[in-house]
């Protein structure tokens, strides 16, 4: 982004970056990945629209990405943004572990560290799962504070 707006004539120092994906606390990664299979097939959406336009070997669309959505049928929106949704199956865990924050506070603090170091301003949970209220303390409690300066 930041040499997209220098190319464009901005200056790349004034953009400001936000991530914005699920984050859930807690020891069961399975139940975790379960929990936010959703946001893939959301992510996958998006990709599949890219794609789209862009088409799957143009090198603007990653092949990590292209290839987690070949398996992608309908997509019904009722169900959109929510833990369990079904229709979700073809999302593979490594797209879950790629795109959200899941595990004990010390994985959320580290990768949330690598994203500050690429270049990430700011960050945004989306806490739709059963485990709201704790991921929420958590952050409060650990995570935050060791991510303050």
């Amino acid at each position: 982004m930041r040499d997209a707006a220098a190319e464009a004539g901005r200056d790349p120092d004034s953009v400001t970056i936000c991530v914005a994906a699920p984050a859930y606390v807690g020891d069961d990664l399975g139940h975790a990945r379960e929990q936010c299979r959703w946001f893939g097939g959301m992510v996958g959406n998006h990709v599949a629209d890219l794609v789209s336009r862009y088409g799957e070997h143009s090198g603007l669309v990653p092949e990590a990405l292209t290839a987690y959505i070949a398996g992608r049928s309908g997509y019904d929106y009722s169900h959109h943004g929510r833990a369990g949704n079904p229709d979700t199956t073809f999302v593979p865990d490594e797209i879950v572990d790629r795109f959200c924050l899941l595990g004990p506070p010390e994985a959320h603090i580290e990768k949330l560290k690598a994203l500050r170091d690429l270049g990430v301003d700011q960050f945004a949970v989306y806490n739709m799962h059963d485990a709201r209220e704790a991921t929420i303390d958590a952050y409060g409690s650990e995570i935050i504070p060791a991510l303050t300066d």
